[in-house]
């Protein structure tokens, strides 16, 4: 976690894996999740700031944040490609001007799976992009709403941020198809 800095908003934070460790460096970190049962684990871990509220509901009443974190694939939860040109817009409005957004995503062209294949010539026909699916999770009794998630592969993404106030600064492979990103707050002109 190196590239987070200053204050941190959390996206999809989970039970909080990333917020402990950056609060514990001492940064000022703020996680939220749709799931209030994962911010229940958050609080109970020792995070001091986590809320409920999916990413659709983000604006300025969170405040100002240098570092945006979407790991786990949260790259994903943007939905759509204008899903997350919507959300980039906004993400922008409340990050300072030398902010970052570090996210994770997973390549689905790194496939040779027949069904993953067919599943992305069906999205394609429909005029969607090809890592476009919908999904719930469930644990026990609780499941979640369904949501739209989005996989895209680099060049996928780098059209996403084509127009945007974000640029990437660099791609960090691992092995198989997930890459991380470092996606950097353009400067803008005077």
């Amino acid at each position: 976690m190196r590239y987070a800095t200053g204050r941190v908003l959390d996206i999809g934070s989970g039970a909080g894996r990333h917020l402990l460790y950056l609060q514990g460096k001492g940064l000022d970190v703020l996680g939220i999740d749709n799931s209030p049962l994962a911010i229940e684990v958050c609080r109970l871990r020792g995070i001091k700031n986590a809320e409920v509220i999916s990413i659709n509901q983000i604006s300025s009443k969170l405040g100002i944040f240098d570092t945006v974190l979407m790991m786990g694939n949260n790259f994903g939860l943007f939905g759509s490609f204008e899903g997350a040109r919507r959300l980039l817009k906004r993400l922008s409005r409340i990050t300072s001007k030398n902010s970052r957004i570090i996210a994770v995503s997973n390549d689905v062209y790194d496939t040779e799976n027949p069904d993953h294949l067919s599943y992305q010539k069906l999205n394609r026909n429909r005029g969607r992009m090809a890592g476009q699916i919908k999904l719930r999770v469930r644990y026990k009794k609780y499941v979640t709403p369904w949501l739209d998630y989005l996989l895209v592969s680099k060049e996928e993404m780098e059209n996403i941020l084509d127009g945007t106030d974000w640029k990437v600064n660099r791609f960090i492979d691992s092995e198989g198809s997930v890459y991380a990103v470092i996606i950097d707050k353009k400067r803008m002109k005077k």
